[in-house]
């Protein structure tokens, strides 16, 4: 046998298309989000994926700077199956790249918002109008993107699902992962009176009109019911959606900063995102991932699972709407 009848390998840099399929092993290869080719082109693209390893504005335990690297190892097992439960392979129609991670040093504090903010803002402006899905990185990151996509949209509607509000006192200029929510309504990047809050099991000083289904609530009515509430809140506007993975209950997600019992399990979670699917969701992200506190991986599984039904419901709602 010669060695050109067996596929090739690291699809991330040898890719001759964006819509190939990996050959790669599950278990080798490119770590780049499900094998797609790792590129700053933006020509013809309809979604990136982009890094974010921050996890300086961490109030509690630190490591999601390691979230990226720990998203797209996980991802690895997704890429070539018809992806679940979307019963087709979504990159055959959807341009989908990696777009590695944003840099900064880490002695630059105060100029990570703009670094950030500035990294999504030469994306979105791609004449292809590429979607981004972030990983970050502490929830923090969510502050400047909701800046970039603003700037593209106006005022949007946000849909959050964590275990915190992230509505503390804002202190101008602070990188803070508790706050930044704060910070977006003071600015008015994001409209409140369309904006919902999903799994909440923690106070915080102030809700600033935001709707919220605490944990409790959520395990009453179930997915369907949730998003239901969504769907009526949102009211067809344009929306923004987070997903800090410590919205699930730490038996679902260790790997994370600040695990809150009571959350949400991986089953609803994912279920009541298969809801959303109609939702006009502009641009999205997955944060708060912290390999270093993780067991079997399973919370790394859980966030690149979530990070592939937010590509999926994007590719039915572009493809297959």
């Amino acid at each position: 046998m010669t060695l050109e009848k067996y596929p090739g390998m690291d699809n991330a840099f040898t890719a001759k298309s964006l819509h190939d399929k990996a050959s790669d092993q599950t278990y080798a290869g490119a770590l780049s989000f499900m094998r797609r080719k790792y590129t700053t082109d933006l020509t013809g693209v309809d979604a990136v994926v982009m890094g974010i390893p921050l996890d300086t504005a961490t109030s509690n335990r630190p490591g999601t700077r390691f979230g990226p690297r720990g998203v797209r190892e996980a991802s690895a097992i997704m890429d070539n199956d018809p992806q679940y439960p979307f019963g087709a392979y979504i990159f055959g129609d959807m341009a989908v790249i990696d777009y590695g991670d944003v840099y900064f040093y880490y002695g630059w504090q105060a100029r990570v918002p703009e670094i950030i903010e500035g990294n999504a803002a030469h994306v979105l402006a791609a004449k292809s109008n590429p979607y981004l899905l972030s990983i970050g990185g502490d929830h923090f990151v969510t502050y400047p993107l909701l800046k970039a996509h603003a700037e593209k949209y106006g005022p949007l509607a946000l849909v959050q699902f964590d275990a915190h509000q992230d509505t503390w006192d804002d202190e101008d200029g602070a990188v803070d992962h508790g706050s930044m929510i704060t910070r977006a309504v003071k600015e008015g990047i994001i409209d409140v009176d369309r904006s919902i809050q999903i799994g909440i099991r923690t106070h915080a000083p102030q809700d600033y009109g935001i709707e919220i289904i605490d944990a409790l609530t959520c395990h009453e009515i179930g997915p369907a019911e949730i998003a239901k509430r969504v769907y009526d809140r949102v009211d067809g506007h344009k929306a923004y959606l987070t997903f800090d993975i410590d919205c699930l209950d730490p038996a679902y997600a260790p790997g994370t900063g600040t695990p809150v019992s009571g959350g949400l399990t991986s089953a609803q979670a994912l279920a009541t995102l298969r809801h959303l699917k109609k939702l006009d969701v502009v641009g999205s992200d997955i944060v708060e991932v912290s390999p270093a506190y993780d067991h079997g991986d399973i919370t790394s599984i859980a966030g690149s699972t979530i990070a592939c039904y937010m590509l999926g419901n994007l590719w039915e709602r572009r493809f297959r709407s």
